[in-house]
């Protein structure tokens, strides 16, 4: 078998893309740098939501030019399905039989069609087809809900070996972010991935998956591609056989590069130097270039293509949401509820890094468009810290934008409310007092109630939303203050600082 410089580049190149990305998903001690999550904003889907015209014009012509390298290099799912697909050793190895791969004809009609939805979805702001298709956000919730579990039960079982030893460097973890849908749903997208690289290779990536639909618009006109030789080809079928894109026709010696992922893998099987990796077009035999019909289409796709980077801007119109005591707290720095479904495609990038672990994936209790997004609870002795901003500098999505301290610090993404018939003062005709110490915005105050006992009082002015009052309030199983969301975050005022008169010392008289 020859060398393959090529396919051995690719391998290199996604190793050093996927494991630091795979890592920074599964940090539950956030010990990585914060500049890892670089690696999750130059993915497709992030980038068009946000709006980076430079990222997106970076990969379309890096498409252009080398094919769908992103596929197999940049995209996370699409080397994990190459991890998948690698486990089931196809070809003969070791005098056992494996099977192959071969080619099969490409669903056009529901390739295509999945994508437009998702561009028509998303040019009206609902990001729900992308949510369920996007590929970074699949393996997102898949790190989250699976791999970062196990690798913190790994952390808990080596603590509790190093315990055994009386080695006290590692600590027990407990997980709060996953629930029961949230884990269903990643291994719900675990097994569909995991079985369709298993058959049939990148069948995900050429018919499910809008962002392949939408690069492999793009590499039909790629400068470089894969190039059967007419005249060399001798129809062996061994380059078909170890393509798992399934995109190689031998028999009719033609490769259809809208499918293929640019893994290199037929360079080094083909034994009569029929098919390179080259300038396309030094070659105009038939089926090498395509068609004026085929060109066409691909034309008048490519012109829609371009318009995605404007979807952000033309979504933002009509932006609303509805008010209820249902409504998710969304985090600081999402501006508002519609904004946060807009733009958000449940990656849990920010669920993995809440130091405070307060952000959890919902269910479909706050609407089938809200899915297995993050939002903000308060359990016992957790609440938003008053100076944090690591989900707003991380999330890739610009569903969560980039908040300094001083503006986290009065942006209100909720308002405390209290039920005066739950609270321990006016039940139990005991002392409390608990929300009113541990709030940071001195928005819940004491108020005189009876027999020297004070009550709460929420100044809604001055509330952000934090959740201190309602993490630590002991009522159970419902508190008696909790947090309601606002719909649209507002900026709450600052509590007027006590002007302390300066006394001049030279004028004090102590009776000496």
């Amino acid at each position: 078998m020859k060398f393959n410089i090529l396919k051995t580049i690719r391998l290199v190149l996604a190793l050093l893309i996927f494991i630091p990305l795979l890592l920074y998903f599964c940090d539950f001690a956030n010990i990585l740098p914060p500049l890892l999550h670089g690696l999750a904003h130059i993915q497709v889907v992030p980038a068009i939501l946000v709006g980076s015209a430079g990222i997106l014009i970076g990969l379309f012509l890096l498409t252009f030019l080398f094919g769908r390298v992103y596929c197999s290099v940049i995209c996370p799912l699409g080397i994990l399905q190459d991890i998948i697909a690698w486990f089931t050793r196809r070809g003969k190895k070791k005098n056992r039989k494996r099977r192959w791969f071969a080619y099969a004809k490409p669903q056009t009609i529901l390739r295509y069609s999945l994508l437009a939805v998702c561009v028509l979805f998303l040019i009206f702001g609902i990001t729900v087809p992308v949510l369920y298709l996007d590929p970074y956000s699949n393996f997102g919730r898949i790190a989250v809900n699976l791999f970062r579990p196990a690798v913190m039960e790994g952390n808990n079982l080596v603590n509790w070996i190093a315990l055994k030893f009386n080695n006290y460097d590692f600590y027990h973890v407990t997980i709060h972010t996953i629930t029961s849908f949230s884990l269903a749903i990643a291994v719900i997208a675990l097994l569909v991935v995991g079985l369709t690289a298993f058959l049939r290779g990148r069948l995900f990536c050429n018919t499910i998956c809008p962002v392949g639909s939408l690069l492999g618009i793009l590499s039909g006109f790629s400068v470089f591609r894969i190039v059967l030789n007419q005249s060399k080809c001798t129809s062996c079928g061994l380059c078909e056989k170890s393509c798992k894109s399934q995109c190689i026709d031998s028999k009719e010696k033609t490769a259809d590069n809208s499918r293929c992922v640019a893994c290199f893998n037929c360079l080094d099987r083909c034994k009569s130097n029929g098919i390179k990796y080259q300038f396309a077009y030094a070659y105009t035999k038939k089926n090498e270039i395509p068609s004026h019909s085929r060109r066409s289409f691909l034309l008048t796709g490519a012109g829609a293509m371009a318009t995605l980077p404007f979807i952000p801007a033309w979504a933002k119109k009509g932006e609303t949401a509805d008010f209820t005591k249902l409504t998710p707290v969304t985090p600081p720095g999402s501006k508002s509820l519609a904004h946060f479904k807009k733009h958000c495609t449940a990656c849990h990038l920010c669920i993995t890094h809440c130091p405070q672990q307060i952000l959890k994936p919902a269910g479909f209790n706050f609407g089938w468009d809200y899915a297995f997004k993050p939002h903000l609870t308060f359990y016992e002795s957790a609440f938003c810290n008053y100076e944090c901003t690591i989900c707003s500098e991380i999330c890739p999505n610009g569903a969560i934008e980039r908040l300094t301290i001083e503006e986290k610090s009065v942006t209100q993404i909720g308002i405390a409310r209290f039920d005066i018939d739950r609270c321990v003062v006016y039940t139990d005709h005991t002392s409390c007092g608990a929300c009113s110490e541990h709030c940071p915005t001195r928005a819940v105050k004491m108020d005189p109630y009876e027999d020297a006992l004070t009550l709460p009082h929420v100044y809604d002015e001055l509330c952000i939303g934090c959740g201190g009052c309602e993490s630590i309030c002991p009522v159970r199983p419902v508190k008696a203050i909790n947090i309601q969301a606002v719909d649209v975050h507002q900026i709450a005022k600052k509590e007027k600082e006590e002007q302390i008169e300066e006394v001049d010392q030279d004028r004090l008289d102590f009776g000496f």
